[in-house]
Parts: structure tokens; C-alpha cells; sequence
């Protein structure tokens, strides 16, 4: 079918392949044609620049096109690393998530589980609330919008992945809040690992969708409370002993 993705299932071609080997073939065959329109550009830019200015400018600026194109293209096949090795991104985003918020004082639980709604792949606790951080990473064409304040993906709704989400954060927010003795509140959210946007971020179903590091500045340029960091504190304390790891609860520790 025109205009149909190259990455659905539906395409016999390529039935039975990874997500990895699938792409990596296309990558392949696509190569010549990137080589081709490298040069295109690069020769194009020589002659212009040449004959506007010089020999040697012509040549810099060739060299600097093809460096750009090439830079792109790579960025373009990095940005689908982790959809390709199968996964949902949590590695890259908790490595991201140390090299900022928490350098900046915010507290993050990494992996807690929710009992009977799944797990929070990332506990965000900082000055301006607490979130609950999921991760998902979609194939490189998937078309990922809001619409009439619903989240759809390749023009389906996701009824199943929010509902699942707000479940869990509404849980999670029960059960901190039992164990701290004070409300609350986790907000949800989810960074998008691949696919296209129709703009960043956005918010749908409740919940604010973008890629990894627009959804930390967001976190951070967004506050829906306003702790201090004894706050903070207490509020991770309690996330420890209420969320469990491996599915174990974790007692309070006895009032001294």
C-alpha cells in the first residue's frame, strides 16, 4: 500500500525479522543513495562557493555540507537505537536523569515496582513534585500526535498504555502518601524514545509526552508543587518503603 510504513508488520517482506536486522538491512541498501546525494551536494557547494569566492573557500565549504550530511544521517540511525535492540529506553533515560536533575538536588528511584500496576521505571522527586517517568520507544515512522486531547499512534488511540500509566501513578501517589502521612501527589509522564512527533512536548490523556531531554526540562520549567528539600527527602524515604524492589515491601523504619 502507498504511503504505508516500511516497519509494520503487514509488510510480508519482512515478516519473521528483528526490529535490528530489519532496519539494519534498509540501512544497507539505502547507503549508495546517501553516498550519491553527498557527493550531489558536496560538488554542488564546490562550484558555487568556487565561483563566487575561491578554490580553497569552495573546498571548505564542500567539506562542511558533506560533514553535515553526514552528521544528520547518523543522528537519524542513533535516534533509533534503542526501538532497533528492542528495547524501551529505560537505560538511556536513567543515565540521562543522573547527569541532571540529580545534580541538581531532585532524588530518582530507578525500577520500583507498583504492586498490581507494573513498575515505575523512573521515580522523579524534586522541589517542584514527583513524577512517575515511563519509557517507551516506538519504530522510526510511527506518527505520534494528540488529537481532541487523546493520545494516537499511526492514527490508533492508546486507551491501554495511559489508562495503564494513570493507574499507576494514582497508586503510587496512595501508597506514598500512606507511608509519609502527608498527600501526595505523582504526576505522569512519558518520554518518547523514537518515532515522530507532531511537537514536543505535548500532553494527551493527562499526560506529557516528549523525548528524554525535553521531558527533564520540562519536568524542571513545570513545577506542580513546591518542596523543600527536607521535603524531598522525606518524600523519597517514603517511596523506598512503599515501593518495593523485586516485589518486596520494604518496612518503616520505627519513630526514634
Amino acid at each position: 500500500m502507498i504511503g504505508s510504513s516500511i516497519y509494520l508488520r503487514d509488510r510480508a517482506a519482512f515478516t519473521g525479522g528483528s526490529p535490528q536486522a530489519v532496519y539494519a538491512e534498509l540501512w544497507q541498501r539505502g547507503r549508495k543513495g546517501r553516498l550519491r546525494t553527498r557527493a550531489i551536494l558536496a560538488g554542488a557547494t564546490l562550484i558555487l562557493c568556487g565561483l563566487l569566492v575561491n578554490a580553497v573557500f569552495g573546498i571548505a565549504m564542500a567539506a562542511a555540507v558533506a560533514s553535515a550530511d553526514t552528521f544528520v544521517h547518523w543522528r537519524l540511525y542513533n535516534a533509533s537505537s534503542v526501538w532497533r535492540r528492542g528495547l524501551r529506553g529505560e537505560e538511556r533515560m536513567n543515565r540521562l536523569l543522573r547527569h541532571t536533575l540529580e545534580r541538581r538536588g531532585y532524588r530518582v528511584l530507578y525500577e520500583r515496582a507498583v504492586p498490581e500496576h507494573g513498575q515505575a521505571d523512573e521515580l522523579v522527586v524534586g522541589p517542584g513534585g514527583v513524577w512517575l517517568v515511563h519509557n517507551e520507544a516506538w519504530h522510526p515512522d510511527a506518527e505520534i500526535s494528540p488529537h481532541g486531547g487523546r493520545l494516537f499512534i499511526d492514527g490508533r488511540t492508546q486507551s491501554k498504555l495511559v489508562n495503564a500509566l494513570t493507574a499507576r501513578a494514582d497508586a503510587a501517589a496512595g501508597l506514598i502518601s500512606r507511608v509519609a502521612e502527608v498527600p501526595v501527589k505523582v504526576t505522569p509522564v512519558l518520554a518518547v524514545h523514537g518515532g515522530k512527533l507532531a511537537r514536543t512536548p505535548f500532553a494527551a490523556d493527562g499526560i506529557v509526552f516528549a523525548p528524554p531531554l525535553k521531558l527533564i526540562r520540562w519536568m524542571s520549567r513545570n513545577p506542580s508543587a513546591d518542596h523543600s528539600p527536607d521535603e524531598i527527602e522525606a518524600i523519597t524515604r517514603a517511596a523506598v518503603h512503599a515501593l518495593p524492589i523485586g516485589g518486596r515491601l520494604t518496612p518503616p523504619a520505627a519513630a526514634a
